[in-house]
Formats: structure tokens, C-alpha cells, sequence
């Protein structure tokens, strides 16, 4: 039987951290170790990621393609929370195997505030495509309030599954719905909140565009000669 090839070399970096997360405390896992649970060079992993937060930024990514390769267009009808619902769900079971390393990482970076922004980026930009499997646009003037507002409900969705350790995730499931609702709430408030606004930046832009448009008149100084900026030098 033919040896089954070993992953590339990025991959292989991926998982090896995932490994050493599950049974290490985040904050002592070094470069070095990950490195060698890879079986990959220094050399290699620098030319392949800048830091092992990197490396968890492309584990985000290994996630995203899971979840965008399963979607089909068996939802397509149906409403937008039932969309969002099943992509949350089918990208929780694709990191069900990594559970434990990602307890770990969670209760590590809970107090790092930089870490927090740095992975709420990371976020934001696997929310794109996760809206995106799910038919919601991002673009338009509350794109970024969608992006912000779908990775804070998967946030809190994954600390309760973090905990949930029933199978069904009947808690999890519960906790995704609750979310999803109150972000509902949130976007129709900011929809309405825009629609109300609307004449008020119309006008705005009338303003400033007659303002734009109106030839700027010359002074004149007490002889009658233009006035010339540079006679102030």
C-alpha cells in the first residue's frame, strides 16, 4: 500500500499548532515548539508565517474553506436568520475537532486586548465570506455594521459552545438563536435610523455641492487692486 503524502508544509504548521494548543498552555507555546512539531525548519516556518498568531489567522482561514466548499443552495429560499443559522453551525462542526486547543486559546487571550483586536480583524474578514455563503451582502453603508455585528454573534456563540458538551448543542443552538434575533434588532434600528436621516444628508450634500460650486470672489484692496496672497510674504 502507498504512503499516504504528507501535508504541506503550511498545513502541517496549522495542525501542529492545534495539537500543542489542546494540551499547552497558549502562552508557552513557542515558535520553536511548533516548528518542530511541524517538521519544519525555522527558515521554513518564517518564510511560511510571521508569528504563531499568523498561524492561527490561517487556521481561520482552513475553517473558512471548509464551510464555503459545503455550501450548496438548498437554503436559498429561505430567511436570512435560517441562512446565517446553518453557515454558524456547519462552521462550529468543522472546529469541533480542534475543541480543545481552542478552549485553551480562548482563555488565554481573554484579557489581551491586543490579541482580541488582532483576532476580532481576522474575524471580520471570515465573517465576509461566512455572510456571503449565507446570501447577505456586506457592501453598501452598513456593510462593516453586518461584519462587526455577525463575528460579535459568533463570538458569543462560541463561548457557550466552548462549554457545551451535549452532542445535540441544544445550549449552543439556543444561544445562536437568541444572538442572531438581537442582531436583527440591531440592523432593522440602524436601517430605520438611515431611512430617517436620509433628508437630512440630502440636504447636506445639496449644501456642500453649491458650496463647491460657487466661484470664489476676488477682494479687493481700498485702491482697487485684487488682492494677491503672496503680498502677506
Amino acid at each position: 500500500m502507498a504512503r499516504k503524502p504528507p501535508p504541506p508544509a503550511r498545513d502541517a504548521t496549522v495542525q501542529a499548532l492545534m495539537r500543542l494548543a489542546a494540551t499547552q498552555p497558549w502562552n508557552d507555546i513557542e515558535v520553536t515548539d511548533v516548528a518542530r512539531e511541524a517538521g519544519v525548519s525555522l527558515a521554513e516556518f518564517r518564510d511560511l508565517f510571521p508569528s504563531k498568531g499568523a498561524v492561527l489567522g490561517a487556521f481561520s482561514r482552513m475553517i473558512d474553506k471548509e464551510v464555503l466548499e459545503g455550501t450548496t443552495d438548498e437554503l436559498a429560499e429561505e430567511p436570512a436568520r435560517e441562512r446565517v443559522f446553518d453557515v454558524i453551525m456547519r462552521r462550529l462542526d468543522a472546529m469541533t475537532p480542534y475543541k480543545a486547543a481552542l478552549r485553551r486559546i480562548s482563555d488565554a487571550v481573554r484579557g489581551d486586548p491586543l490579541t482580541l483586536a488582532a483576532l476580532n480583524q481576522v474575524a471580520l474578514n471570515s465573517q465576509r465570506f461566512m455572510l456571503a455563503a449565507a446570501g447577505i451582502s456586506t457592501e453598501g453603508p452598513l456593510g462593516l455594521l453586518k461584519l462587526q455585528g455577525a463575528a460579535l454573534v459568533f463570538a458569543n456563540t462560541l463561548e457557550t459552545w466552548l462549554d457545551d458538551d451535549d452532542p445535540a448543542l441544544a445550549r449552543t443552538m439556543a444561544r445562536l438563536d437568541r444572538e442572531l434575533k438581537r442582531g436583527e434588532r440591531v440592523l432593522e434600528r440602524a436601517e430605520d435610523f438611515r431611512r430617517l436621516t436620509a433628508p437630512l444628508r440630502a440636504l447636506g450634500r445639496t449644501l456642500l455641492d453649491r458650496r463647491t460650486r460657487q466661484p470664489r470672489t476676488r477682494e479687493r484692496s481700498r485702491d482697487g487692486d485684487t488682492t494677491d496672497p503672496a503680498a502677506a510674504i
